[in-house]
C-alpha cells in the first residue's frame, strides 16, 4: 500500500472516529432528553419544577348562605409561591378534605403521593368538604344531592377567578369524589375542563338494592362510617378557626345530617319518592339521571375501574354513555387494594395516568394521550398473572355468547344439595329440575367487593362451603383455556313454594385440589323479575326498571323465568380446571333477606322447555373443548356440507378437464 493510501486510510479513520463519536454524543444527548408517554410511564414531557407548596385553609360562602371548608394548596420553589397562573385540581370530598392526626399534626392532600406528583409538576390543588361533612356547614340530605353539586359549580368558579389560577379547572377523586365530579359536569361550569373519576358510581339505585335485593350491610356500614366522620371525628379547622368553635358550631349542623340507612330504607323501587325531600332521590341524584347533560356537558373524562369493584359494570356504563372525549382503565383490583403489592399495581400507573390526562387537557401538552386505544382492561390469567389488552369498543367484538345449561349430575367435584353439571349443549330431557329448600347461612363472606367498597379489607375465600349449601353446576376439566371477557347473563326457570325469592348467582374456577375461586356474581329477587328498556344504552345486558308497578310476585309453584347479569369479568379460566355456577338463595353477611319458617322450597328447571342457562362472552370461539350446542352443531354441519360440495365440484371439474387434454392429444 503506498503513503498516500496509508494516509487517506489513516484520514478516513479519523473522519470515522469522529463521526462515531459525534453520533453516540448525539445518541446519549438524545437518550438525555428521551420523551416517553405511554401508559404508566410519562418522561420528558412535564418536569416536576416545584420542590415545595404552602396550605391555607377558608371557608368559601355559597349563595344560599352556607359555608363550605376549602383547602388551598399552592406552589413554591425554594420557599417562594408561584405567583404565576396555573392550573388548578378540584376535589370535592365526602371524607374530610384535612384531618388532624393522634400527634396533631395536619395531613391534607398535600401528603398523598397524588398529590405530591401534581403540585410538583405545577397544578395547585383545592379541596373542600361537602356541605354538611368536614369542617363545612349546612345538612347533608343523601349522596349527591342538589345543593351538593350546585356548590361543586360555585367553587370551581370561585377558583377559575382567582390570580394564581390560569382558569382551566380539572376535578380528582375516587369512589364518592369520582361521582362528585360527574355530578359537577351536569351543571356545566365555563371553566371545567377535564375528569378522572375513579372507582365512581353510575346508578346510586343499584347499590343497594340489586336487582331488587337489598344490600343492608353495605348501605349501613357506609352510613355508620360517614356519620361518625360528620360528627365524632372531624376534619381540620380552617386557619382563622383557632380555638375549634366554629369547627363545633359547624358540627352542631352536622347532628341533622341524615343517616343513609333511613334514607335507603324506605326506597326500595326506582321510582320511590323521598318523604322528606319529595325528591325521587334513585331516579335523579346519580349520574345516571343526567347521561344527556354530562354528555352536553362535552368534558373529557378518564374513567378508572376495577374487575372487584363494588361498580364495576357502572364503568362501562358511563364509557358507553357519556358521548364525550373519553377513556377507560380497569384492572384486577377492588374498590380500595389494601395488598401493598396491589395498591403498587393500581396507584402507581394511575397517578402517572392522571398526570398524563391533565397536563393534555390543561396544559394543551400534547403527549398522545388521545391517540391511544380507548379502553385497557387487565386478563386474570391466573391469582398472579395479569395481561393488559386494549380495545375500541365495547363489549369486546372478540367475544362470543356460548350458553352452558344446567344439567344433571354428578360432576365428582363437590358435595353440594345436587351436584349438577355444566355443559355448552342444550338440555333433551322433560320434567328435569332440582329441589332447593332455602339455606340463610349461605355467605361469600366479610371481606367482599361490597365489604371493601366501605372501607372493609378483600378477599373471597374458598367458595368451597359456601358451594356445598347450594346448588352447584360444574363443567368437566377444560380441555383448553377459556377466556371469558365481558357480562355474563343468567337464565332460571324457578318456582317457589312462596310468593317471593332472592336468588344469588355466582360464577367460580375449580383447580384441581377442588378450591372454588370467586369470579364474579349476580343477583335478583324473584317478584322484580320484569324486563323493560333502559332509558340509555344499558350494553344489550337485561334491563329491571324497578318501579313499585313493575314488581309482580310469585304464584306459588308456577314456574317463572328470572334474567339477570353478573358484574363484567375478565378471566382466564386455565385447561384442567372447571367452571362453575352456583346457586343460593342468601347471602348472610351482605345482602337483607327475610327468614322465613319454614325455609321456602325453590325448584330450578333445567328441561328442554325450561332451559336454565348461564351465556359466557368467550373470546376465541368454543369454550375448552366443550361439545357444541345444538345450534352450533348444525350451523357446523352446514359449513361442513358446503366445504365438501366446493370440494367435489373442483374434483369434477378437474377430472373433466384431464379427460379434454388426453382427448387433444390423441386427435
Amino acid at each position: 500500500m503506498s503513503k498516500t493510501s496509508n494516509r487517506f486510510s489513516r484520514t478516513a479513520a479519523v473522519a470515522f472516529a469522529v463521526f462515531l463519536a459525534a453520533g453516540l454524543g448525539a445518541g446519549l444527548e438524545a437518550q438525555s432528553q428521551e420523551k416517553i408517554s405511554r401508559f404508566g410511564e410519562y418522561k420528558g414531557y412535564s418536569a416536576p419544577v416545584y420542590d415545595s407548596w404552602v396550605r391555607t385553609s377558608r371557608y368559601l360562602t355559597m349563595r344560599d348562605g352556607v359555608r363550605l371548608a376549602a383547602d388551598i394548596i399552592r406552589l413554591a420553589l425554594k420557599g417562594k409561591v408561584e405567583e404565576k397562573p396555573l392550573p388548578a385540581i378540584f376535589i370535592h370530598t365526602r371524607y374530610r378534605r384535612a384531618a388532624v392526626s393522634r400527634q396533631g399534626k395536619v395531613q391534607s392532600e398535600a401528603d398523598q403521593p397524588l398529590g405530591q406528583l401534581l403540585l410538583k409538576h405545577g397544578y395547585a390543588v383545592v379541596s373542600v368538604d361537602v356541605r354538611g361533612s368536614g369542617a363545612s356547614f349546612g345538612v347533608w340530605q343523601g349522596l349527591f344531592s342538589p345543593d351538593e353539586t350546585r356548590g361543586a359549580y360555585e367553587i370551581i368558579e370561585w377558583v377559575a377567578a382567582q390570580p394564581w389560577c390560569d382558569g382551566k379547572i380539572g376535578m380528582s377523586g375516587a369512589s364518592y369524589l369520582g361521582t362528585t365530579q360527574l355530578m359537577a359536569a351536569t351543571t356545566r361550569p365555563p371553566h371545567l375542563k377535564a375528569l378522572l373519576p375513579a372507582v365512581p358510581l353510575f346508578d346510586v339505585y343499584a347499590v343497594g338494592n340489586h336487582n331488587g335485593v337489598f344490600f343492608e350491610d353495605l348501605v349501613k356500614t357506609w352510613s355508620d362510617l360517614t356519620m361518625m366522620l360528620d360528627t365524632t371525628v372531624p376534619a381540620a379547622p380552617v386557619d382563622a378557626d383557632r380555638d375549634g368553635s366554629t369547627l363545633k358550631q359547624a358540627l352542631k349542623e352536622h347532628a341533622g345530617n341524615r343517616p343513609t340507612i333511613e334514607i335507603f330504607e324506605p326506597l326500595r323501587f326506582r321510582d320511590s319518592r323521598d318523604l322528606v325531600t319529595g325528591a325521587l332521590p334513585m331516579l335523579d341524584w346519580h349520574p345516571a339521571g343526567h347521561v344527556r347533560e354530562i354528555t352536553d356537558a362535552k368534558i373529557p373524562m378518564y374513567l378508572w375501574g376495577g374487575w372487584f369493584d363494588s361498580f364495576t359494570r357502572d364503568a362501562f356504563l358511563m364509557w358507553k354513555n357519556f358521548d364525550v372525549p373519553r377513556k377507560l382503565t380497569v384492572g384486577a383490583w377492588s374498590h380500595s387494594p389494601r395488598d401493598p403489592e396491589i395498591q403498587k399495581e393500581e396507584y402507581y400507573p394511575a397517578f402517572i395516568e392522571e398526570l398524563r390526562w391533565f397536563d393534555y387537557w390543561l396544559k394543551g401538552i400534547d403527549n398522545g394521550i388521545m391517540s391511544e386505544p380507548a379502553i385497557r382492561y387487565q386478563v386474570m390469567k391466573s391469582p398472579k398473572v395479569r395481561e393488559w389488552r386494549t380495545a375500541a369498543t365495547w363489549p369486546v367484538p372478540e367475544a362470543t355468547g356460548v350458553d352452558y345449561y344446567l344439567q344433571a349430575g354428578p360432576s365428582g367435584s363437590v358435595q353440594s344439595v345436587n351436584d349438577g353439571g355444566l355443559k355448552p349443549e342444550q338440555p333433551a330431557g322433560q320434567n328435569a329440575r332440582d329441589a332447593y329448600a332455602a339455606d340463610y347461612t349461605t355467605t361469600t363472606g366479610t371481606t367482599t367487593r361490597w365489604d371493601n367498597a366501605v372501607g372493609g379489607g378483600f378477599g373471597y375465600p374458598d367458595m368451597k362451603d359456601n358451594d356445598t349449601k347450594g346448588l352447584t353446576y360444574t363443567t368437566a376439566p377444560l380441555a383448553k383455556d377459556v377466556e371469558v371477557t365481558g357480562h355474563p347473563v343468567v337464565r332460571l326457570w324457578v318456582s317457589s313454594t312462596t310468593d317471593d325469592a332472592e336468588l344469588f348467582a355466582y360464577l367460580e374456577e375449580v383447580d384441581p385440589a377442588g378450591v372454588a375461586h370467586y369470579v364474579t356474581e349476580g343477583t335478583i329477587k324473584a317478584s322484580y323479575r320484569a324486563l323493560g328498556e333502559a332509558p340509555y344504552d344499558y350494553l344489550g345486558l337485561p334491563f329491571h326498571r324497578s318501579y313499585k308497578e313493575d314488581v309482580v310476585p310469585l304464584k306459588p309453584g308456577e314456574p317463572v323465568e328470572l334474567v339477570f347479569d353478573m358484574e363484567p369479568t375478565s378471566n382466564v379460566f386455565d385447561a384442567g380446571n372447571r367452571i362453575r355456577l352456583t346457586i343460593t338463595c342468601a347471602d348472610k353477611d351482605n345482602a337483607e333477606v327475610k327468614d322465613v319458617s319454614p325455609a321456602p322450597k325453590v325448584t330450578l328447571y333445567r328441561d328442554k322447555g325450561r332451559a336454565s342457562r348461564i351465556t359466557l362472552p368467550v373470546v376465541g370461539g368454543m369454550a375448552g373443548g366443550e361439545s357444541a350446542t345444538a345450534d352450533q352443531k348444525a350451523k357446523a354441519g352446514s359449513l361442513m356440507t358446503y366445504v365438501l360440495f366446493i370440494v367435489f365440484l373442483v374434483l369434477v371439474l378437474v377430472i373433466a378437464f384431464t379427460y379434454y387434454m388426453r382427448r387433444r392429444t390423441r386427435l
